[in-house]
């Protein structure tokens, strides 16, 4: 493994963590119909979508985040938001704390710019 694969490894672990310390916080919602609601309503600040997640809801949320402009990732699995968050089987959460947004897009940012992909 290579230098710059651990730090890319490290990042998106942190990442995931602060997703978790967001939810304990209670500044996350989750769900499909939860998260509609929340960007709709202007609350939602940051939406993370599940990298393996049906092309249906992909396409309905890429196109509810565009519309209403909130940024949207895509990079993390099913299996790694259930891990960090303990919520069951999630393919859609949204962020409603202007700092955690801030901080998990910045890890992101990062990363996605070290593997060459862009958000």
């Amino acid at each position: 493994m290579t230098e710059a694969d651990k730090k890319s490894r490290n990042k998106s672990r942190n990442a995931l963590s602060m997703v978790a310390l967001a939810r304990r916080a209670g500044k996350i919602v989750s769900g499909e119909d939860s998260c509609h609601r929340a960007i709709r309503n202007g609350e939602a600040l940051l939406v993370i979508l599940a990298s393996d997640c049906s092309d249906n809801t992909r396409k309905k949320f890429r196109d509810k985040t565009k519309f209403y402009n909130v940024p949207i990732i895509e990079h993390f699995t099913k299996d790694e938001i259930t891990t960090h968050t303990g919520l069951q089987n999630r393919a859609t959460i949204a962020v409603t704390d202007a700092n955690f947004a801030a901080k998990i897009k910045d890890l992101t940012n990062v990363l996605d710019a070290d593997s060459g992909q862009v958000i």
